[in-house]
This record gives C-alpha cells, sequence and structure tokens, in this order.
C-alpha cells in the first residue's frame, strides 16, 4: 500500500498525495509531455485533445477531451489517484468540482522562478525529485548562455487575430520574451492579455513583432498586415510552445531562443 504525503499546492490548498501516485492525469498538455520525459508514462493513464508530446506513445491513451472540457464521466472510470491542473489552462468550475473527488493539484505559472519550482514540486510529488532538479540545471544552464544586446528590443507578442490579442507583463510568455534580452511593448492594465487595434499597435511602435504559432495559427500570409501597421519593424513567427510551456519543453527553448536572436539580429 502506498504512503501518503502532504502537499501545498500554487493556490494555497493542501492535499494528501498517495506516494508515489499510480495513477495520474495531466489535464494540461505541457504537463503530459513532462510526465513521460520524468520516465512516468506508464503511470499517466489519460490525454487531453491538445496534448501532442511524445506522438507515439500517448496515442494509446484514452481522451478526456479539451482542458477547458473535461470528461468527467471518462475521468471517473479512470480512477486518478492524482490529477495535475493549471489555474490558467484549466476550467476553474470544472476543477473545483473534480477537487471534491479527487487528489488534484493545480499549478500557477507567471514567470520563470515560477516554473522551476513547479518542475520540482510536481516531480517531487510524483517521486521524480532528483531527476526534476536535473531539468532545471539544464535548463538554466542554456538559458545563461543565451545572447543578449545591451540594449533591449522593444516587442510585441501576438497570440491572436479578430481582434488582435497580445501579452503583457503578467504572463509566462513575458518572462520568456526577458529571458532573450526583448523588452515588453504592454506596461500596464489589468488584462493579461489584452485587446489591441491596429492604431495601438502603431502607437507601441515596437521594434519587433513576434506572431506565436498557437492559440492562433500566425503563418508567413499575416506578416504583410503587420508590417504595413509598423513599417519599421522586424516581423517574426514563434513557435509559440517554446514561450508558452513551461516544463520539460523549456530544455528545447534555449536553443531555439539563441537561434531566434540571432536571426533578428
Amino acid at each position: 500500500m502506498s504512503d501518503c504525503i502532504q502537499v501545498t499546492d500554487d493556490l494555497g490548498q493542501e492535499i494528501t498525495v498517495p506516494f508515489p501516485p499510480q495513477r495520474i492525469i495531466s489535464a494540461v498538455p505541457s504537463t503530459t509531455e513532462f510526465l513521460f520525459d520524468l520516465g512516468l508514462g506508464d503511470r499517466v493513464v489519460s490525454r487531453t485533445r491538445f496534448c501532442r508530446y511524445p506522438e507515439q506513445k500517448i496515442q494509446r491513451l484514452p481522451n478526456i477531451g479539451g482542458p477547458k472540457s473535461l470528461d468527467e464521466e471518462k475521468i471517473a472510470w479512470l480512477k486518478p489517484d492524482l490529477i495535475l491542473a493549471n489555474e490558467e489552462e484549466n476550467d476553474q468550475a470544472q476543477i473545483e468540482a473534480l477537487m471534491e473527488k479527487y487528489c488534484v493539484y493545480v499549478s500557477k505559472i507567471r514567470n520563470v522562478e515560477d516554473a522551476y519550482n513547479n518542475i520540482v514540486k510536481t516531480g517531487k510529488i510524483t517521486g521524480c525529485e532528483a531527476k526534476a532538479r536535473e531539468m532545471v540545471k539544464t535548463i538554466q544552464a542554456d538559458f545563461a548562455v543565451i545572447p543578449k544586446r545591451a540594449k533591449k528590443m522593444k516587442a510585441l507578442y501576438l497570440i491572436w487575430k479578430d481582434p488582435y490579442m497580445c501579452v503583457s507583463r503578467d504572463t509566462f510568455v513575458n518572462s520568456m520574451l526577458e529571458v532573450c534580452g526583448f523588452e515588453n511593448c504592454i506596461t500596464d492594465g489589468d488584462a493579461r492579455y489584452p485587446v489591441v487595434t491596429a492604431e495601438t499597435i502603431k502607437g507601441l511602435n515596437p521594434e519587433l513583432i513576434l506572431l506565436s504559432s498557437e492559440p492562433f495559427p500566425f503563418a508567413e500570409k499575416h506578416k504583410k498586415e503587420f508590417q504595413q501597421i509598423v513599417p519599421g519593424a522586424k516581423i517574426e513567427l514563434v513557435d509559440g510552445e517554446m514561450f508558452a510551456w513551461y516544463e520539460s519543453h523549456l530544455l528545447q527553448a534555449g536553443g531555439y531562443f539563441t537561434a531566434l536572436i540571432k536571426k533578428i539580429h
């Protein structure tokens, strides 16, 4: 019989986790990838509709729906002893309902330090703390050698079209912009993902406009419209996973950011 450990998640709730958990549900695509990278693939009992990695291994798992529309009947059938969720990626009401029936650990990630802490804490509650800490050391080492200019480039990071939406400073993506040596043009306001107009973008006058591949799939054809708004800006398509996935995907991010910065400069 498993022992149990008491932990506090990022929402401040005290939960009792069977240790080590044997039937884990991840309600977030990046977390699913992370669990496999920790070597816990045999304990992951489901995938979400948007889980992508590891491609060959997740196909065998039952689909429990999207992160914001989880299938609670399937979850009940799977009998998880731990559900890993995120306060931004998942629907609050649904997660609160699941908390009444299951052990649910909720993360809250706003910056790179939060991400490091989350990697270690998740590793700890799943019995893989040493491997998780090694991941963090590797990511930190990769980030430490990313080339940066002395003068930061003013950047605008777009995530949606019709209407245009971008990221503010209270986001994990903003933290990744800082890792790259960029300065977010969006400096104030309560909205974490504010809607902006073409006139607003023109007024911000960014030196660099980054068009993310997710959640809206910006493509080469979209670059022209932004070039017309800010003729002097550099426009780049970027891999949204590298900027927004906050767990083991960061192992790939250092090399990606280095190549992106060299291309821009």
